[in-house]
């Protein structure tokens, strides 16, 4: 069965912008959006668009498939 609009998209934005020593507006002011999106998406209330999470995952020094899951990360 297909994923829908109500399933959840795990992320580890939180943990890899920590890991670099960014904050929030600073990460949000390199991929340029607000510093609110950021929070929204570490707390998976907002999922990015593809080119977002590209952005989000190359600012990071990660690949996209290590920032986000279908699955919770263990």
């Amino acid at each position: 069965m297909g994923r829908t609009k109500e399933d959840p998209l795990f992320n580890r934005i939180e943990a890899a912008r920590v890991a670099r020593g960014l904050s929030r507006q600073q990460l949000a002011d390199a991929v340029g959006v607000h510093y609110q999106t950021v929070g929204y998406l570490e707390r998976g209330e907002y999922s990015p668009s593809l080119t977002l999470a590209i952005r989000l995952a190359s600012e990071l020094g990660c690949r996209v498939e290590e920032l986000f899951s279908v699955r919770p990360f263990y």
